[in-house]
């Protein structure tokens, strides 16, 4: 009996290792499909002849939407888990992209930018429990794992958008919800493990208790600390993201194609330094990780406005690498600070990015508008210096003291 019990184990552990794939698919899907939506708009304005004010409200209805609905569906979820909402929220995302790409009129085009939104908000809370459950201990790798889903997703919606969308027109927007109907059969597979793990006979019954909650004003200082380090990593990344190709366009005369080449060198930093930073993280300690992760960019950025196009392009390989391996550190040091709140923190979290993500190029292209590309990036560069805030971060030997003593 003895002999067979660690070949169960590892059976086990390679379920959920699957499991862990299969949610990072999903996350990849997910994301290749918000990235899509987002790269359409040129499209979608000269079809529907809008506004710069009618594209921005489109933005709003998805990323507002997946923002605010996310902490509240992981807040519930923690108390009542929900397994199979997991494969529902890209059947939302799949009948967001058909009314998206059949809609006539800007009210179809808002309707489908809110079911996308609203499949989102529905997936990330809960997937992040399920990366988590399934990590084997390794939450960092985990987590890691789950983002380079979600960020290789993202790199690859605008190719789609150019490459299909764009030649087709609006209608093969609706082709993608093939993509979304893989990602609900895979997502089953994951809810399946998900709903066993919490019956009698799955892993919850003999899952260990709860950590003893930490002091509240530790608690409330470090998740206040984190939200500020995330506002720095993600309003200089929406800064890339946004304006980064119309910066190398203006200051060194590159084609459009030329410029999407560079940005392709970053996203593919981007996505190396989100496979990295969560397995460190779990090896080191997280705080080690977050505080690299945002001040250690500081030198480079300080330096991209000052750059030539060379430079510029070398630089923005470490930027994107060291911004990237912080979110998943962060996130899984938030999970720990409030034990049995996972789907909370991961809602919150997510929603947060999303909504800092969309106020934050809004913020930075007025500001554009009003002065330059070149003055946005030189005001960003200094964005990483919140990263001092990390020495307010409790060490994990602090963390743990303060547990004991709880």
């Amino acid at each position: 009996m003895a002999t067979t019990h660690p070949i169960a184990a590892r059976s086990a552990q390679s379920a959920a290792y699957a499991v862990l794939l299969a949610v990072s698919a999903g996350h990849m899907i997910n994301d290749t499909l918000q990235a899509l939506l987002l790269s359409i708009y040129p499209l979608l304005r000269e079809i529907h002849h809008l506004s710069f004010a009618q594209v921005g409200f489109i933005t709003l209805a998805f990323q507002a939407t997946a923002s605010v609905l996310q902490p509240v569906i992981g807040f519930y979820t923690d108390k009542r888990p929900i397994p199979f909402s997991l494969p529902f929220a890209p059947a939302l995302t799949l009948v967001g992209l058909v009314i998206l790409g059949l809609a006539g009129s800007y009210a179809m085009v808002l309707l489908g930018a809110t079911l996308i939104g609203i499949g989102s908000s529905v997936f990330h809370p809960e997937a992040s429990r399920i990366a988590r459950l399934s990590s084997g201990g390794r939450f960092g790798f985990a987590q890691s794992l789950f983002q380079l889903g979600g960020n290789f997703g993202t790199s690859i919606g605008p190719l789609l958008a150019a490459f299909i969308v764009i030649p087709h027109g609006q209608t093969s927007v609706a082709w993608f919800a093939a993509m979304a109907l893989i990602s609900v059969a895979v997502l089953s597979y994951a809810a399946k493990w998900y709903a066993h793990h919490l019956s009698p006979q799955g892993g919850a019954r003999r899952a260990a208790p709860p950590a003893k909650p930490l002091p509240r004003r530790m608690v409330v200082t470090s998740l206040t600390v984190l939200l500020c380090l995330m506002f720095s990593k993600f309003v200089y990344t929406s800064s890339l993201s946004s304006f980064y190709t119309f910066y190398l366009m203006g200051t060194f005369g590159l084609s459009a194609k030329e410029a999407q080449v560079d940005l392709f060198v970053y996203l593919a930093a981007f996505a190396a330094g989100t496979l990295l930073g969560g397995p460190i993280g779990d090896r080191i300690g997280r705080k080690a990780v977050i505080w690299f992760s945002v001040l250690g960019a500081l030198p480079f950025t300080l330096a991209l406005p000052y750059a030539n196009h060379f430079w510029a392009v070398v630089l923005s390989v470490p930027i994107g690498f060291i911004l990237a391996s912080a979110f998943s550190a962060m996130l899984v040091y938030a999970q720990e600070l409030m034990p049995g709140r996972v789907g909370m923190i991961s809602g919150l979290f997510f929603g947060v990015a999303f909504g800092i993500a969309a106020a934050g190029a809004a913020l930075l292209g007025m500001v554009a508008d009003a002065t330059s590309i070149g003055f946005v990036f030189h005001i960003c560069s200094f964005l990483p210096v919140i990263g001092l805030l990390a020495m307010f971060l409790p060490s994990r030997r602090q963390l743990a003291d303060a547990q004991s003593a709880g």
